[in-house]
C-alpha cells in the first residue's frame, strides 16, 4: 500500500488556532487521485486534526510499503520526526520513504541524509505513479535504489553517500487530465466544522492553475517552476458542481498565485458559471497590473466577494528590488477601485527586505492609509532557499541552529536595522493604520481605538530603541 501524509498538526500551531482557517492538503489529494485513476491503491492520513502518536500507531497497524510525505518549511521538523520513527521500528524496516513538496528541491542532500529513500523533484503525479509501480512490482527495489534510476524527477543517495539525480521530469501540459483531488479520502467535514464554529461561515479550497509566470525574488517556485498551466473553465465548474453536490460550504478559496492572470480565461469562467446557473462566493489573489475596471466587474459577476492584491511594500524602491514589476500607485488605485465596486480588498505587506530603511516603512504606512484595504497581513521577510532573495543574502545569513532544527523562517540576515526593530515596526504599522481608520470613522474616542494609538506609540519607542542600539554599537551611522 502507498500511504500519503503531510505532517502538519493544527494543535501544534497556535497562530493557526487563533485564525482557524485550515484547508485540506490538496497536493497529496491530487497525488492520491492520480494513483487511484491508474489503479494503484493508496490511503491518506490527514494529520491536520490528529497528533503524532496517532500517526505513529497508524503506521504500525497498516505497515505501508511506501510512505510519501508532503514537505514544506512549516512541516520540516515533523517530517524529520516521522522519518526517525519509521527508521527506529523493526516492523517498518522495509518501508520506502518518499518526500516531495517545496522544501525538498533545494535541501535534497539533507533530507536524504536524514533518512529519506527518494526525493521527488517538482510536480509529483507522474513521478509518484512510476515509483509506486516500480516498488510494488519489485519488492527488491525497496532496498535497491538503482531500480528507480530510469524514473525522471527523482533524487536518491548512492552507497558512497553522493546524491544521484535522474533526468528532470517534464511538467504535465494538459492539466485537464488531472482528476479532482481525492477529498473523499479525508474527513473534509472537520475543516468545514472548524470554519463554521470560528467564523459562522465555512470555506473550501480549489485550484485552477499550476505555476506562476512572475519573478518575485522572495517567492519559491520549487514545485511547479515559473510556468503557467490552467484547467479549462468547464473543468473547474465541473469540480465546483461536484463539490456542491457532496458538501455544504459557503465560500470558495481559489489557491492560485494570480487568479486574474488571464482575462480571457476569467471571462470564460464567468460565462460558464452563468450558463450552468452555478452560484458561488469566492476570494482569490491577484496583481494590480492584472486588474482594471472590466476585470473587477467580471470578478463581481462571477461571485468574488474578496480579492487580495499583492503590494508587499508601499515603497517603489523596495518593490523594484523585489522584482515585483508593478507600480505602487497602480496598487493603490486597484485596491480603491475594487472596494468601490463592492468587493472587499485585502493586501500583503512585507517588512525587513534587504536595503529597506525607516523612510521605506513610512511609505508603506502611507500606502496602507491611502489605499485603505479592508484587510492586510504583514510578515517580516525571510529567505527561502532557492529564491532570488536567498541568493542575494546568502553570504549574510545568520543562524546558530543545525539544519535539522531550523526552518527558513528562522533564518536571519544582515538588515538595515537589528531584527528586533522589525518586530516593533510590524506593531507600529498595524496599530498606526488601525488608529488612522478609527479616526477617519470618527471613533477615535472609543477604548479600542485609543488602544491602537497607545500601542502605536509604544511600538514607535521600540523602533527608536533598537535603532539607537545599532547606532551605539557602530553598526549603523547616526543619521541613517
Amino acid at each position: 500500500m502507498v500511504l500519503f501524509t503531510h505532517g502538519y498538526f493544527l494543535r501544534q500551531d497556535p497562530k493557526e488556532q487563533a485564525i482557524m482557517r485550515p484547508y485540506p492538503p490538496l497536493g497529496i489529494l491530487y497525488l492520491s487521485a492520480w494513483l487511484e485513476q491508474h489503479d494503484v491503491a493508496n490511503a491518506v492520513f490527514d494529520s491536520t486534526f490528529s497528533d503524532p502518536e496517532t500517526l505513529q500507531q497508524y503506521l504500525l497497524d497498516q505497515h505501508p510499503q511506501i510512505v510519501a510525505i508532503y514537505t514544506n518549511l512549516m512541516t520540516k521538523r515533523n517530517v524529520l520526526s516521522i522519518m526517525r520513527f519509521i527508521r527506529q521500528q523493526p516492523a517498518l524496516g522495509d518501508t520506502l520513504i518518499v518526500l516531495g513538496g517545496p522544501d525538498v528541491t533545494y535541501n535534497t542532500a539533507e533530507y536524504l541524509a536524514a533518512g529519506a529513500d527518494l526525493i521527488v523533484i517538482g510536480e509529483g503525479e507522474q513521478t509518484m505513479l512510476e515509483v509506486a509501480r516500480t516498488a510494488l512490482a519489485q519488492p527488491a527495489s525497496l532496498t535497491d535504489k538503482m531500480a528507480f534510476q530510469g524514473i525522471p524527477g527523482l533524487a536518491f543517495q548512492l552507497p558512497d553517500g553522493s546524491v544521484h539525480r535522474t533526468a528532470p521530469r517534464e511538467k504535465i501540459r494538459d492539466v485537464d487530465t488531472l482528476p479532482f483531488p481525492n477529498r473523499q479520502k479525508i474527513d473534509l467535514e472537520q475543516y468545514l466544522r472548524a470554519w463554521k464554529q470560528a467564523h459562522g461561515l465555512n470555506a473550501i479550497s480549489l485550484s485552477t492553475q499550476r505555476g506562476c509566470p512572475y519573478t518575485c525574488r522572495w517567492c519559491s517556485t520549487a514545485v511547479y517552476g515559473q510556468s503557467y498551466r490552467r484547467r479549462s473553465p468547464e473543468k473547474v465548474v465541473d469540480e465546483i458542481e461536484w463539490l456542491q453536490g457532496h458538501y455544504n460550504f459557503d465560500l470558495i478559496w481559489f489557491v492560485d498565485d494570480v487568479f486574474t492572470v488571464s482575462h480571457k480565461w476569467l471571462s470564460a469562467f464567468r460565462d460558464e458559471l452563468q450558463r450552468r446557473q452555478v452560484r458561488i462566493r469566492f476570494e482569490c489573489i491577484s496583481r494590480a497590473d492584472r486588474m482594471n475596471p472590466d476585470v473587477i466587474q467580471v470578478l463581481r459577476e462571477a461571485g468574488c466577494f474578496r480579492v487580495w492584491i499583492g503590494a508587499e511594500s508601499g515603497s517603489q524602491r523596495i518593490i523594484d528590488a523585489m522584482d515585483r514589476r508593478v507600480e505602487v500607485g497602480q496598487v493603490r488605485q486597484m485596491i480603491q477601485a475594487t472596494r468601490e465596486a463592492g468587493i472587499e480588498a485585502g493586501t500583503f505587506i512585507m517588512l525587513g527586505y534587504p536595503g529597506e530603511t525607516e523612510a521605506d516603512i513610512r511609505e508603506t504606512v502611507h500606502h496602507l492609509k491611502t489605499s485603505d484595504p479592508d484587510l492586510f497581513t504583514i510578515t517580516v521577510a525571510y529567505p527561502i532557499k532557492g529564491t532570488g532573495l536567498y541568493e542575494a543574502v546568502r553570504s549574510e545569513i545568520q543562524t546558530d541552529l543545525p539544519w535539522s532544527e531550523h526552518t527558513d523562517r528562522d533564518l536571519d540576515f544582515t538588515r538595515t536595522y537589528p531584527r528586533r526593530y522589525y518586530d516593533y515596526a510590524v506593531r507600529w504599522t498595524v496599530n498606526t493604520v488601525h488608529w488612522h481608520k478609527s479616526r477617519r470613522r470618527g471613533n477615535w474616542w472609543k477604548p479600542g481605538a485609543m488602544a491602537f494609538g497607545a500601542k502605536a506609540v509604544l511600538a514607535r519607542v521600540g523602533m527608536w530603541w533598537w535603532r539607537r542600539q545599532a547606532v551605539l554599537s557602530g553598526k549603523l551611522p547616526a543619521l541613517r
